[in-house]
């Protein structure tokens, strides 16, 4: 239970053994439950408010008028923080099941593959066949490669984009991806 220490009933407050009392527990129960977070999830999120209200008073701030309400609104919003949490996770396992490779090519595939991509780059202007070769197979960086060539950046890049569009729409075009 909270209690006042100055005079007027508001100022740094005292903490006994357990900041909220029963009544005021089962309110932050209920805004939590309302506020979507799973019932395994509960115990920690009255903790969570146990403990704000505990650094409140540790930081001598004054005591909240009315510590019912305010354990409300704390637990209120981290309902919604439990929330963002659950989405970024959804998110970040999305994002990491798309970078998992679908199914291994077979060699037969990769022969296939490898054979229309070596005839899409022959078929390349010599300056974007020139730059792809450098950027992926001889894995070099745009400005090294620019440095070499001793031509911009720019026109590095824009060979590459042109070359890998040429490609992309020569592999579709055979049917191979």
């Amino acid at each position: 239970m909270l209690r006042g220490r100055t005079r007027r009933g508001r100022g740094p407050y005292v903490a006994d053994d357990d900041p909220l009392d029963a009544a005021q527990e089962r309110r932050v129960r209920a805004v939590l439950a309302l506020g979507g977070v799973p019932q395994a999830d509960l115990p920690d999120g009255v903790q969570q408010v146990r403990l704000r209200l505990l650094e409140r008073a540790a930081s001598g701030r004054e005591a909240p008028r009315d510590v019912s309400a305010w354990a409300a609104v704390v637990a209120s919003n981290l309902a919604m923080d439990w929330h963002r949490a659950k989405r970024r996770q959804e998110r970040l396992g999305e994002r990491l099941a798309s970078l998992r490779p679908a199914e291994a090519p077979s060699g037969e595939e990769r022969s296939v593959l490898s054979l229309a991509v070596a005839r899409g780059l022959d078929r390349l202007p010599d300056a974007q066949r020139q730059v792809v070769v450098l950027r992926f197979y001889a894995d070099l960086p745009v400005r090294s490669i620019a440095e070499q060539l001793g031509v911009p950046e720019g026109t590095v890049k824009s060979r590459l984009h042109s070359a890998v569009r040429a490609l992309r729409a020569r592999l579709h075009e055979d049917e191979v991806v």
